[in-house]
């Protein structure tokens, strides 16, 4: 059923609200210098790396973020266009600016290295922040994130169940990023154990009211 301009742009904006709280988590993941969730810490290895060799005010977390989502969608445009959709650019290509105002207005707020006291107790509200902002992106049905929009394709493509692709796709951000300097550490294992469990109570919450939403327009 094809969707009305003003049904799109409820979605889009639902998208936007829910990739806001989304990364508003994951940049309390990346202050807590614990690791972070699979994708930044490829995001992070390779901001490093080329950290290395460019001018450090040329390069950002966030528009290396944006840089590879980018990428995502390019090599999917080859691979089949049909699974991107317009949220699927914004999220991408929004995800890597939302980062680096996070990182901007919180940084003064924590050090540079938290003690563990401090670390753990961002990390467990980032990843029920994180989990609640993911599920709204997810139930905005309007398009979704890199690691999501990955594994869907790659089991679609295989023919392999969506869960386990979901896992490989994840380990190999995680193994690619931490071999090129990512930081890996208690902050990952809490993202990729937890994030998926608490995502799992909140999408019925943001599922009721978000198709209240759409019902309205």
């Amino acid at each position: 059923m094809k969707r009305s301009v003003k049904e799109t742009v409820v979605r889009l904006l639902i998208l936007l609200v829910g990739l806001t709280v989304a990364h508003f988590g994951v940049t309390l993941f990346i202050l807590a210098n614990q690791g972070t969730d699979p994708f930044n810490v490829l995001v992070q290895g390779v901001f490093r790396s080329l950290d290395t060799v460019l001018d450090h005010s040329l390069l950002t977390h966030g528009n290396v973020h944006m840089t590879l989502c980018l990428l995502i969608i390019v090599a999917l445009l080859f691979i089949d266009r049909s699974y991107i959709k317009i949220g699927t650019v914004v999220c991408m290509a929004a995800g890597g600016p939302i980062i680096d105002l996070f990182t901007l207005l919180l940084s003064p707020l924590f050090p540079d290295k938290p003690s563990l006291w401090l670390a753990i107790p961002m990390l467990v509200v980032a990843c029920a922040i994180l989990a609640f902002g993911m599920t709204i992106v997810i139930k905005s049905d309007a398009g979704t994130g890199p690691n999501d929009l990955v594994a869907v394709v790659t089991a679609d493509k295989l023919k392999r169940k969506f869960s386990i692709v979901r896992i490989i796709v994840d380990a190999l951000f995680v193994l690619i990023g931490w071999l090129l300097g990512g930081s890996v550490g208690l902050g990952t294992v809490v993202c990729v154990a937890l994030v998926g469990p608490v995502a799992g109570l909140f999408l019925p919450i943001n599922g009721k009211w978000i198709g209240k939403v759409i019902e309205k327009v």
